[in-house]
């Protein structure tokens, strides 16, 4: 352990002569050290510790920590504009803090959410001294993985950011106005404007915010492909130590760019999923206290692993299994030689017909073992007459008084909730299992696929899978959402976010569909566009029948653990 000197605030000239500022955290002591660099947009004074250590404590462990403020965010110069600088600003900030002195030329990164995204930026380029990085929470694909899921605006997680930034722009252009305005429609979004998609206050005083173009490209275009990152990092290859939260809402990113590099990189691909929203990452999730082995590890390990890249010392962490992942209803971190292939076991939906009334109308029946290899499958549809009663489900959404979001990872209070009197809605069909006999362990993707059809041109689907105690609580685990475009009679295919979880026995599972999840997701007015302002009334049917039969697909995790 070193002490550390006080912070200096030190400067660099971008390629095109923009000032970028940082504050430099050094241990006071000779030799040189490796540089730790975070890039991030909020005011460095910051530095992340809503999520992670103070940059002392990275000091004092032996680095140069970095935290730099990009361009146009709190006192470096230039305009910042989302993402668009962020490739040549960070290769030429990398290099930069290689030659600080004190440094011995090797650079990490680490940071989530934007600062997790300037990582990937910054190693587009491949500068030849960054050795390693530690994205946290980030995007892929910015529009499968950040704006849009399943083709659905996320409206609650979009707003939100869009309104902080540009309060935040309007504070560093002196425009007191504008700076009040967007500062109390933070504090209290305007979901129920005439358009709460796009909202006066952001049109009015932020008329130049990212947000307008998310909305105006509601199709994975050319617009998309030149923001993501994806489409630069094909030939990267480092160390990477990828963290991300069963319930944070870019998950979806964390998980792409992990199974891109785990598949193809010659490095090692290390991938910690805890049990934590967006923020904080502790363990009380939403209305869920997951123990105190949910309490973060990452300050830890991201020395561990920097001392392993950027020092050279074996700690022993290449002999480990890279997969480290919370099982939630255990309440334990599991690990894993590499994200566990997972045996699908197919659930079908069975109903009465009133399952948007009644509990007990909609079940869930099982009728193959994991194990077991089907050879006809028309065999297994007819074997399912006897056992599952024929019917489906109408479900009727109104606009007015839209089901609500609830936890989960796309609303701004996510994580797991109690949600029997949002599963009591008769705008939400209910298909419940039958008491688990033994701890049903699920980890991956899940799948729902819902035959139906709607009486308009455009439509939403939300399922959620919930588990249900024996005393009636119903808290959910995983959802997703999909935009549905196509009244005709058709499967609907549905990945819910992925997930690690025991739902033990005693208990049951309980899949909820709805036509709306609101605010988290933009309501569709039955055209297919997030800025309608004439909504409808919204009539599904969903089957439950035949070889139309709705079904849910559960990863079960029969790996070993260790």
């Amino acid at each position: 352990m070193f002490k550390v000197l006080p912070k200096q605030t030190s400067s660099v000239l971008m390629r095109d002569g923009i000032r970028l500022d940082a504050d430099v955290y050094r241990p006071d002591a000779e030799g040189e050290f490796p540089v730790l660099l975070m890039r991030q947009p909020y005011g460095r004074a910051i530095a992340s510790t809503v999520v992670y250590a103070h940059p002392t404590w990275y000091a004092a462990r032996g680095y140069i920590v970095v935290i730099q403020d990009v361009r146009g965010r709190g006192t470096s110069e230039g305009e910042f504009q989302l993402f668009a600088r962020e490739i040549e600003d960070g290769e030429d900030s990398v290099n930069w803090a290689a030659k600080l002195p004190g440094s011995k030329g090797e650079v990490g990164m680490y940071g989530f959410s934007y600062q997790g995204m300037t990582q990937l930026y910054a190693a587009a380029t491949k500068p030849k001294a960054l050795k390693t990085i530690c994205p946290a929470m980030i995007g892929y694909d910015l529009y499968t993985d950040w704006a849009y899921e399943g083709g659905a605006f996320c409206l609650e997680g979009n707003l939100s950011w869009a309104i902080q930034l540009a309060t935040e722009t309007a504070r560093l252009r002196k425009d007191e106005k504008a700076y009040h305005a967007l500062r109390a429609a933070y504090r209290n979004l305007p979901l129920y404007d005439r358009n709460p998609t796009l909202p006066e206050v952001l049109q009015n005083f932020a008329p130049d915010s990212f947000y307008h173009d998310w909305l105006a490209h509601s199709q994975p275009d050319e617009y998309w492909e030149k923001l993501s990152p994806k489409t630069y990092f094909q030939n990267v290859d480092l160390p990477m130590f990828h963290i991300g939260g069963w319930f944070d809402t870019y998950l979806r990113g964390t998980m792409h760019l992990y199974k891109d590099m785990a598949a193809r990189s010659q490095y090692r691909q290390q991938l910690l999923v805890g049990p934590w929203a967006h923020l904080p990452w502790g363990r009380k999730v939403g209305a869920v206290d997951f123990g105190i082995d949910a309490a973060s590890p990452v300050d830890e390990m991201q020395v561990r692993w920097f001392d392993q890249f950027l020092k050279g010392v074996d700690t022993g962490l290449l002999e480990e299994p890279p997969v480290c992942l919370f099982e939630m209803g255990s309440d334990r971190w599991r690990k894993f030689e590499s994200f566990p292939d997972a045996i699908h076991k197919t659930y079908y939906l069975s109903s009465q017909g009133l399952s948007s009334i009644r509990e007990d109308s909609g079940t869930i029946k099982s009728i193959q073992n994991p194990k077991s290899k089907i050879q006809n499958p028309k065999s297994k549809i007819q074997n399912l007459k006897s056992k599952i009663q024929n019917s489906s489900d109408i479900l009727v959404h109104d606009p007015w008084r839209p089901v609500p979001s609830l936890g989960g990872h796309a609303a701004m209070s996510a994580g797991s909730f109690e949600r029997s009197h949002i599963d009591c809605r008769s705008d939400v069909l209910t298909y419940t299992s039958e008491v688990l006999e033994e701890d049903l362990y699920l980890v991956g993707d899940i799948i729902v696929e819902v035959w139906c059809s709607a009486d308009k041109p455009s439509y939403d689907l939300c399922a959620v899978l919930s588990q249900v105690y024996s005393d009636g609580r119903v808290y959910n685990v995983t959802q997703g959402y999909l935009r549905c475009d196509g009244s005709n009679f058709t499967k609907r295919k549905i990945q819910l976010q992925t997930t690690c979880v025991r739902i033990a026995r005693g208990n049951s599972f309980r899949l909820s569909l709805s036509a709306a999840c609101f605010p988290a997701y933009a309501l569709n007015p039955g055209n297919g566009s997030s800025l309608g302002m004439e909504a409808e009334v919204i009539t599904l049917m969903v089957s439950c029948e035949g070889e139309t039969r709705s079904q849910i697909l559960l990863p079960l995790n029969l790996a070993n653990e260790t």
